[in-house]
């Protein structure tokens, strides 16, 4: 099997499939006439979109990291202190990105900066603040760099004006956007995986902690809203993902390698199972309101997919059918970023698609193509040395 001792090659080739549909996925939202099947189901239907299963999944893919990246670091018996540092510090980079975001959805026309240009310069930002920057390069050109997108990303927060004429606001604090939302549910699991210092059953104990938790919001039996936590639907899926991770690697050490697709498959298909048989008590499958049946069902094709890389990927050594998505796997967060600069710049230069690439299948064609275009650009700056590391 083709692993490293903190790096899973069926890992970064998820990581990367995801990423792809996470970028298909917000471009085709904007395209007319797709099969309903596509979509993210509304708010207040129950139901599953395709769209609705790529954020959980990648939730659930930031959990198969843990035992690998956390766990690493264990190993190498760094501090407490140390660890935690570096897990609050990438916390604090997603949640800080998601912040701008999500003020970006009521961003007013009336601000000083065009809604494109303020969306440039925060990417821009971020970019300047969380690079990561070679070893060849100075303390001093870092820091000043450093320094300088910490400078611009301040005087984008003091320009702000979101609301209309009649309800002019600031910045302020919502639903935390995407990256927000990852970045507190990291904190919670990788502080919890931290303090229990990866002990297989203490894990599988977490997980079902705040299972419970999010079947107790849901069902109305259990009265508890802890701050950060919620009703803890993205802290299952991340901690559900570190719990397979570490299943996984517990067969292999164990010998049992032809358990891993029978053992892991089970749980998969009974989490499933699970999601459906308390779907009417706990308010349905819904994405938007974090539902048990959401977390579980998504949660249980997460690790159907992942089974089905192991074999490809660690067995077969197939990784390098992934080859031209990789970038995605590896320079995940650049990828992320990149649709909002490319959308902004199409913004202010008035670029629109012909008619048929944004209906029916003319435009799915495109979204994919925006997809593999940002992941090929993505490619070329990782080939040299550009993309950022939190």
């Amino acid at each position: 099997m083709s692993t490293k001792s903190n790096r899973l090659l069926s890992i970064d080739a998820f990581r990367a499939i995801t990423m792809l549909l996470m970028i298909f996925v917000n471009d085709v939202s904007g395209v007319s006439n797709i099969p309903s099947w596509i979509e993210h189901v509304h708010g207040n239907e129950d139901g599953l979109g395709f769209a609705d299963t790529v954020f959980p999944t990648f939730l659930f893919i930031v959990g198969l990291s843990i035992p690998y990246a956390i766990g690493y670091r264990i190993q190498q018996q760094q501090s407490f202190i140390k660890i935690e540092t570096h897990i609050i510090l990438r916390s604090v980079a997603l949640i800080v990105m998601g912040f701008f975001h999500v003020n970006l959805e009521s961003y007013s026309s009336a601000a000083v900066l065009p809604y494109a240009v303020w969306e440039i310069i925060i990417t821009l930002s971020f970019f300047l603040i969380w690079l990561d920057y070679p070893a060849t390069l100075s303390k001093a050109w870092r820091y000043t760099l450093t320094g300088l997108g910490i400078v611009l990303l301040a005087l984008m927060a003091y320009l702000y004006k979101g609301g209309d004429a009649a309800n002019p606001h600031g910045m302020r604090q919502s639903w935390g956007g995407i990256l927000g939302i990852i970045g507190w549910a990291y904190l919670v699991s990788a502080t919890v995986y931290l303090l229990i210092r990866g002990q297989f059953f203490w894990l599988l104990a977490a997980v079902l902690v705040f299972l419970v938790i999010n079947l107790g919001t849901h069902g109305g039996w259990l009265h508890l809203w802890l701050p950060v936590v919620g009703d803890a639907s993205s802290i299952t899926l991340i901690l559900g993902g570190a719990f397979i991770s570490a299943l996984y690697s517990r067969l292999l050490q164990q010998g049992r390698v032809n358990a891993v697709t029978p053992v892991l498959g089970s749980i998969g298909a009974g989490a499933i199972a699970l999601g459906f048989l308390v779907r009417s008590s706990t308010g349905g499958i819904s994405k938007i309101g974090s539902t048990p049946a959401w977390v579980l069902i998504c949660g249980g094709i997460g690790i159907l997919v992942f089974v089905l890389l192991i074999f490809l990927v660690d067995v077969k050594g197939k990784f390098h059918w992934f080859k031209a998505i990789k970038p995605a796997g590896t320079s995940t967060l650049t990828c992320y970023l990149m649709p909002y600069l490319l959308y902004s710049l199409f913004s202010l230069v008035h670029f629109n698609y012909p008619a048929w690439f944004n209906t029916g299948i003319g435009g799915i064609i495109r979204s994919f193509a925006v997809a593999f275009a940002v992941i090929l650009f993505v490619g070329f700056l990782e080939k040299r040395k550009l993309r950022l590391k939190i």
